[in-house]
C-alpha cells in the first residue's frame, strides 16, 4: 500500500491561487500515474488531472488553462497548482494513485478541503 498525505487546501477569494501537495511513502517514479480527484457536496468525485511517470499529463476541461500538476521526484510529492480559482472549484481534493498503469486507483488519500468564495 501507498501511504499519501494531502495538504494546502484552505479559503480563498474568487480569482486567487493555491498548491496543493501530495507526499508519497514510496519513490514517486515507481508510481505508473498520480491523480487530482475532487469531490464536491452532491457531486461524483472527477478526476481533475493526472501525470505519469513519463510526464504526460491531462486535465479535465473544467481547468484546463488555470491547473498545473507536477511532481518533485527528490520529494515523492505531487504538485497541484491552482490558478484563478472559482467558487464552482469548490471541493475537497484527493491524491491516488494507479501503480501499474492499469486505471486501477488504488491509493488515496485523506482529502483537503478547498474553498472558494465569491
Amino acid at each position: 500500500q501507498v501511504h499519501l498525505v494531502e495538504s494546502g487546501g484552505g479559503l480563498v477569494q474568487t480569482g486567487g491561487s493555491l498548491r496543493l501537495s501530495c507526499t508519497t511513502s514510496r519513490y514517486i517514479l515507481d508510481l505508473s500515474v498520480m491523480a487530482w480527484y475532487r469531490q464536491a457536496p452532491g457531486k461524483q468525485r472527477e478526476m481533475v488531472a493526472r501525470l505519469t511517470v513519463g510526464e504526460t499529463t491531462m486535465y479535465a476541461d473544467s481547468v484546463k488553462g488555470r491547473f498545473t500538476i507536477s511532481r518533485d521526484n527528490q520529494k515523492n510529492t505531487l504538485y497541484l497548482q491552482m490558478n484563478t480559482l472559482k467558487p464552482e472549484d469548490t471541493a475537497v481534493y484527493y491524491c491516488a494513485t494507479d501503480r501499474y498503469g492499469l486505471n486501477r486507483w488504488e491509493d488515496w488519500g485523506q482529502g483537503t478541503q478547498v474553498t472558494v468564495s465569491s
